[in-house]
């Protein structure tokens, strides 16, 4: 299986990446308060950020090894000092494909669940500076923590693109997201990485962040929930 990971889906993470990576540093709560979670959808392209956005998915590969199950603890890497969290909703594909046309993608996938990338900020920053590839600070071990559980899109009224999530530290809000805020949809990516891979039956899509990533340390708590399902809940350590 692969897991695939969606780089700048939010403007509002976009323009905070730009950010983080050039060095600076300031406060994920914040952030999060000036992206507005709840804002008005915005036609792609013209939403605030997309200076910077990319006229196509931006899309990297995790191995299966990064993957972190059944709400175990996330231990932090002695290779990093600075690695942050990126709660995402993450598709899982359900049919083989190749070469999808986006108005079939809908067919391949039928349910959601949650996950975090978790980043080495600094190693990304480092690898930034050089120009070279990010996955030290993307694909190490345990670094895709994935829910337990996957929820049916019938159960969630079925429109993968009117959905809210939440990720909560040590039971304060970071992060806010509202899949219309995507700069591409699902079925978009879909129809975008299978041109290129084909597509197999329990391979994970990340679909981006939301504004808001920062900084865990060991003793935190990390709390994930989806249209008011928790389905996340794990220690830092």
């Amino acid at each position: 299986m692969k897991i695939i990971c969606i780089g700048r889906n939010y403007a509002a993470h976009a323009e905070e990446l730009n950010h983080l990576i050039r060095g600076g540093a300031e406060d994920p709560a914040e952030r999060s308060r000036q992206a507005g979670g709840g804002a008005e959808t915005l036609p792609e392209r013209n939403r605030p950020g997309c200076g910077e956005c990319s006229p196509e998915p931006i899309w990297f590969l995790k191995p299966d090894t990064a993957l972190l199950r059944n709400n175990d603890p996330f231990y932090i890497p002695a290779f990093s000092q600075e690695v942050h969290y990126e709660c995402e909703l993450v598709v899982r594909i359900d049919r083989v494909g190749k070469s999808i046309a986006e108005r079939f993608a809908h067919r391949y996938y039928k349910e959601v669940g949650l996950g975090i990338d978790f980043t080495a900020r600094d190693l990304q920053r480092q690898a930034a500076a050089e120009g070279l590839p990010w996955e030290r600070s993307k694909a190490f071990d345990r670094s895709a923590a994935i829910s337990p559980e996957f929820v049916s899109l019938q159960e969630l009224d079925g429109d993968v693109q009117k959905l809210h999530f939440t990720l909560e530290v040590n039971g304060q809000t970071r992060q806010t997201g509202d899949t219309r805020q995507m700069l591409f949809t699902v079925d978009r990516i879909i129809a975008a990485v299978s041109r290129y891979m084909t597509l197999r039956m329990g391979d994970l899509i990340y679909t981006g962040t939301p504004a808001g990533v920062g900084p865990v340390s060991p003793g935190d708590n990390l709390r994930a929930v989806l249209e008011g399902r928790e389905l996340l809940n794990f220690d830092i350590r």
